[in-house]
């Protein structure tokens, strides 16, 4: 009996589970499911349903809807769901990150599914019943990203919270009347972030005189460089410091700081990207970098409307 003991502790070491995740997305990246199935049905049978396990799973049903195999997406996020759901009967969503990973994920899978099979009224219907049932969580902003995603293009702008700002002041509703707008949602550790710095500081001078605005929104995350723990407003001037170094080249830029806009503009992902026209229609919704070849005609043919 203890030599078992001694064996479980070796499969259930922290190496072993770091190990998993990867494991299982190399296999996805192969298209070979069964190998990513395995991986998990293994680490499952030494430790039952971990944080890990849950995560892995759910990179099962991102990995197939990438891959748009819908069948088998839909089904994996209904698996991740019902497991993280049992999860969930024993501890709060948010007790450690993963299990908020593997719940988001199902949601967002299930989601892209309905609106693959042409159900995307659906799919907003259930995205936004999930966003009241989980509004009091981590997960709120993701589940509000995907709402976006799949309805947010070709609606009003929604209210951008902008009373607390670091550079410029930002402009007011008279000031925003009639003039396109590009929303750069950034955070002071994102890499990515600092890649579409000078793109944006080419399109500001691109741009700028035909009326284009830039408006950098950013939010407080706790900690400042390295992950050091930082209260309020030492980040806040840390924050400023990276404003100033990496982003001082967009000509009046204004960054409001607020985590109710990442809220309920859904910026699980940084940078957010969003083009908004004269009209106040939002044009573009897009998570993640975008490099100035694919940016600029989109800035474009929003300043020439």
């Amino acid at each position: 009996m203890m030599v078992r003991f001694l064996a479980l502790i070796v499969l259930l070491a922290p190496s072993a589970w770091a190990a998993l995740i990867p494991d299982v997305r190399a296999a996805i990246a192969q298209g070979n499911w069964t190998l990513a199935e395995k991986h998990i049905a293994d680490h499952r049978a030494a430790g039952g349903i971990t944080p890990e396990v849950l995560e892995a799973h759910s990179w099962l049903g991102r990995g197939a809807q990438a891959a748009k195999l819908w069948d088998k997406a839909a089904a994996y996020a209904a698996e991740t769901r019902r497991l993280s759901l049992s999860e969930l009967k024993q501890r709060p969503l948010d007790a450690e990150p993963r299990l908020p990973i593997a719940l988001g994920a199902s949601i967002e899978v299930q989601a892209h599914v309905m609106a693959a099979r042409n159900e995307r009224t659906g799919a907003v219907y259930f995205l936004e019943k999930e966003l009241a049932a989980w509004r009091d969580t981590s997960i709120r902003t993701r589940i509000q990203k995907n709402i976006h995603l799949l309805s947010l293009e070709g609606k009003p702008l929604p209210p951008l919270e902008m009373k607390n700002h670091l550079g410029a002041p930002p402009p007011s509703a008279a000031g925003l009347k009639g003039k396109p707008l590009l929303l750069f949602f950034w955070a002071h550790w994102c890499g990515d972030c600092k890649y579409q710095a000078p793109i944006l500081a080419r399109l500001q001078k691109e741009y700028g005189p035909q009326g284009l605005l830039i408006i950098g929104p950013t939010q407080r995350y706790g900690y400042i460089a390295r992950g050091e723990d930082a209260p309020p407003a030492e980040e806040l001037k840390y924050i400023d410091q990276v404003r100033q170094q990496h982003y001082g080249s967009v000509a009046g830029m204004t960054a409001p700081v607020s985590e109710e806009n990442f809220k309920n503009f859904g910026c699980s992902t940084t940078p957010t990207l969003m083009l908004v026209d004269r009209a106040g229609i939002v044009r573009m919704y897009h998570p993640g970098k975008m490099p100035y070849e694919e940016l600029a005609p989109r800035v474009s043919a929003v300043v020439g409307k």
